[in-house]
């Protein structure tokens, strides 16, 4: 089928007269398309609850500029920014998870578990009680966080290569220390900044404002592009270094890449809303089950990430009737859940 002028779409592929070609998997873009769709009208019902409540339509037409009296600062100046933090912070997260199980080759390898995330909180609590930084000095405070936990990590397991049950082991070594650090933070701190930052680590998008939003898209806007560009290398690392390497691929260089882009949108996302816990965890996993597709599947993970996200963000409004009640309070309990139910399918199965 030809859709414009020297491009041709047939099965599972888009070519070019140029001699580009583009491959793609048809369950995958439409449980993508699927998912973006759900994650849209979450994001509406989100902006639309509240004690000054809108109906979709009425959510609809203000962001149009047509809405009711009064609600434009309601929409745009209060709710969409925490709707717009939320969904970006879910899409970063779902890619992250997709990329460390995948390099891992354990379902068990999130970054909030092998211990990343808790790398990335630790920074921000850094600068936040130690240096009173603001909200782009806390950002670059869980990146580089991030950045020196997965260097850590990653040397530590280190021997010949990298074995994915070798990184989750010390991975969750660094996390427990990490979290050690993280409460002598809290100790050594004075009690209006140990309150403000342990609001922030229970994983919140309350008082997210566009600051949160533009550190969230500027992540996403310079990782996910690298993300998408080694996702197929990331298919043939699952197969093995040796296999990798035989079909062209440089397997620590492409890892080390990974790893890097990984960690960065992991520290974004904890920059831009605090550590919401689980959902790199189960938002893969989710996914590969819905595409029922063995591969890394970064974008079905990513938009599934997303629907979590803005889904538990409507719920604790549905719940408490306002949005006090932090997010990550939601993904805690239903992700304790998954990884009790993940750990006994392991068991069973004999791979733990």
């Amino acid at each position: 089928m030809t859709l414009f002028k020297n491009v041709t779409v047939t099965r599972g592929a888009v070519r070019t007269g140029a001699g580009w070609s583009l491959r793609f998997d048809r369950r995958a873009l439409l449980v993508c398309t699927a998912l973006a769709l759900v994650t849209a009208v979450v994001t509406v019902l989100a902006i639309g609850t509240g004690r000054y409540a809108l109906s979709p339509w009425e959510v609809v037409r203000t962001l149009a500029g047509d809405g009711p009296p009064g609600a434009d600062f309601i929409v745009r100046g209060l709710r969409l920014p925490r709707a717009l933090d939320g969904l970006l912070v879910g899409f970063a997260m779902g890619m992250a998870g997709a990329v460390f199980q995948s390099l891992s080759r354990n379902p068990l390898g999130s970054p909030d578990i092998i211990g990343f995330g808790n790398g990335a909180s630790a920074g921000a609590l850094v600068a936040i009680i130690v240096l009173n930084a603001g909200a782009p000095q806390t950002a670059l405070g869980a990146v580089c966080g991030g950045l020196v936990t997965a260097a850590a990590v990653y040397l530590l397991a280190w021997k010949r290569g990298v074995h994915g049950y070798r990184l989750v082991l010390v991975g969750i070594g660094a996390a427990a220390v990490l979290g050690s650090a993280t409460s002598f933070l809290y100790v050594r701190a004075e009690i209006g900044k140990a309150a403000q930052a342990a609001t922030w680590m229970v994983g919140s998008l309350n008082g997210r404002g566009w600051s949160e939003v533009w550190t969230a898209a500027l992540g996403l806007a310079a990782l996910v592009p690298v993300v998408l560009a080694y996702a197929r290398r990331l298919s043939l690392l699952e197969m093995g270094d040796d296999t990798a390497a035989a079909l062209g691929i440089r397997p620590e260089r492409s890892r080390l890449v990974l790893l890097a882009a990984g960690t960065g949108l992991t520290a974004m996302a904890v920059a831009a809303a605090g550590p919401i816990p689980f959902v790199a965890l189960a938002a893969p996993q989710l996914a590969r089950r819905v595409t029922l597709s063995p591969g890394p599947n970064v974008l079905p993970a990513a938009w599934m990430g997303a629907v979590l996200v803005t889904g538990a963000d409507w719920a604790t409004q549905r719940i408490s009737q306002s949005a006090i009640l932090p997010v990550g309070v939601v993904t805690g309990v239903a992700g304790g859940v998954y990884l009790a139910w993940l750990l006994l399918r392991e068991r069973r199965s004999g791979r733990l």
